[in-house]
């Protein structure tokens, strides 16, 4: 199992096409979270599954209330929510079987990160996808 943050990891995430299920993505154009995920639809090819309170539909692809809600597999659980509450994201992503956890960038909490590694889940920490796409020159910052 990779470390968390394993800079291998982040470019296999990336990289191999999957479901994103992107938490705190709503209609709201001002939200960060609308523009990563537009970049991990149409700069890397992922499929986005927004989940919000209000459960909105955004770039064309169906909104959900909670990741229980989403059908079928999820690859990656994208948690645009803050510290305080990204706990309870990481278990409802431990429960909904995601393979992996990516906390965006301010987010941290190393308790949740832990119980997603003892889950067997692939932790992300701290950081963007634009970001990291960046780095590996997926994207031109």
């Amino acid at each position: 199992m990779a470390a968390i943050n394993d800079p291998e990891l982040i470019k296999r995430l990336l990289t191999t096409p999957g479901r994103w299920a992107v938490v705190g993505l709503s209609g709201n154009p001002l939200r960060p979270a609308v523009d990563v995920a537009r970049f991990l639809q149409r700069g890397l090819g992922h499929e986005i599954i927004p989940v919000s309170l209000k459960g909105d539909d955004v770039h064309g692809a169906k909104g959900y209330k909670s990741l229980a809600e989403v059908p079928g597999p999820i690859d990656v659980v994208d948690c645009f929510v803050n510290s305080t509450r990204v706990g309870a994201v990481v278990d409802q992503a431990i429960a909904a079987g995601a393979k992996a956890v990516w906390l965006q960038l301010g987010v941290v909490d190393e308790q949740a990160a832990q119980r997603a590694l003892d889950a067997g889940l692939d932790v992300v920490m701290d950081t963007c996808p634009k970001i990291e796409a960046a780095r590996w020159g997926m994207y031109p910052g």
